[in-house]
């Protein structure tokens, strides 16, 4: 019994060695299993969006713009030395055409959903030429590397001149006839964009980043990422999520208690960006912590009614002063919470190049600052 005793306290000291590494290989096993599993997933997640973009080429043919090679592109982008910024969908680099033509090249990345960005870019303003609208002149799609050749705006996005509260020089450049000549910019562009195509296009992205400005500050609608096409006589469209970003998106994609999905939409967005500019505020400050105290429409809505001006600089004339109140009373009509008390961006482009003296204050443009959402 002593010895049988003994031979299991020898045989026991091997079992917890012999245990554990018996697990440790099944882990070993199991994750080998699992990453051979998700490269396969991955591959053929891959080869389908492939085969979805090169399906949409297909169809698209050959017209404009042109179609770049991969090492085209890296050669364009100057192997990708000169990094502009970064967005939502990829990295943007400053690059040159061989006809010396200075462009912005975005690299596409590979985690971008199924080639939706891309296909809405080339698919839309590939076919887009109007003053107001970003040019689309090349493409590439090589796999999964995907870029997207536009003509290059050496100003920037409106966003750098609006909240620039540390540079007065920023703050000069957007006086009030320089504000007025954006804003109808804008609006000439989207208005092409609902109303001047063959189908209707929604933009459902318009913010001030992704308004950018030429050499002699022309504004140019930029980022198709989120398009949506539809027909010019469709007024309701259909949407399985709310799309767009925080602070500029309409009431009515978060509930379709305050109506249907439409045009009226990106008016509700131009709006915001109007507002933003009039005052160089953002419409909303995650850095506040009573956000409602500071609800920017409700705030510039109180100074209207009340009649109190705000001067963006002590030379204002009474032109300039004027001028911002015409524009922060078309931006009030645009943000109304039913968007069939909306203007259409026909409507908004006759609004700003008429008389101050026709326009009619409008409704109080929001429900509640409660109610609306908050970053």
């Amino acid at each position: 019994m002593e010895k049988l005793m003994i031979f299991f306290l020898h045989a026991g000291t091997h079992v917890i060695p012999m245990a554990a590494s018996s697990v440790a290989a099944f882990v070993v096993l199991s994750l080998i299993v699992a990453t051979v599993i998700y490269l396969s997933l991955k591959s053929r997640y891959n080869e389908e969006i492939n085969m979805k973009v090169e399906m949409f080429l297909k169809a698209y043919g050959t017209s404009k713009p042109t179609r770049y090679t991969f090492p085209e592109v890296k050669k364009i982008a100057r192997r990708f030395k000169d990094k502009l910024g970064q967005g939502g969908f990829g990295s943007v680099y400053k690059g040159e055409l061989q006809n010396g033509v200075p462009v912005a090249v975005k690299m596409l990345e590979s985690s971008t959903g199924e080639g939706e960005e891309f296909i809405n870019e080339v698919g839309t303003i590939g076919l887009i030429h109007h003053a107001n609208i970003v040019r689309l002149l090349g493409f590439c799609s090589e796999g999964m590397r995907r870029a997207l050749i536009y003509e290059f705006m050496p100003n920037e996005s409106l966003e750098k001149y609006i909240f620039a509260h540390v540079s007065d020089i920023s703050r000069q450049l957007l006086a009030p006839n320089k504000m007025l000549d954006i804003a109808l910019g804008i609006a000439r562009g989207m208005e092409y964009l609902h109303q001047g195509c063959n189908q209707r296009l929604l933009h459902f992205d318009i913010k001030p980043h992704n308004i950018l400005l030429d050499y002699n500050f022309n504004p140019k609608i930029s980022d198709f990422g989120l398009a949506k096409l539809c027909a010019r006589d469709q007024s309701i469209i259909t949407l399985t999520a709310a799309r767009g970003t925080m602070g500029y998106i309409a009431p009515e994609l978060y509930s379709r208690n305050f109506g249907g999905v439409s045009y009226k939409s990106d008016v509700y967005s131009f709006g915001m960006l109007v507002l933003e500019m009039v005052s160089g505020r953002r419409n909303s400050d995650p850095s506040v912590e009573n956000q409602d105290e500071v609800y920017l429409p409700e705030w510039i809505y109180e100074r209207v009614i009340n009649g109190h001006e705000w001067e963006l600089t002590s030379e204002m004339t009474a032109e300039d002063k004027e001028k911002v109140r015409q524009l922060t009373i078309v931006a009030l009509w645009c943000i109304q919470w039913n968007p069939k008390n909306r203007p259409s961006m026909t409507k908004v482009v006759n609004m700003l190049t008429g008389r101050l003296q026709n326009l009619q204050i409008p409704p109080k443009p929001f429900v509640s600052s409660e109610n609306y959402p908050r970053t």
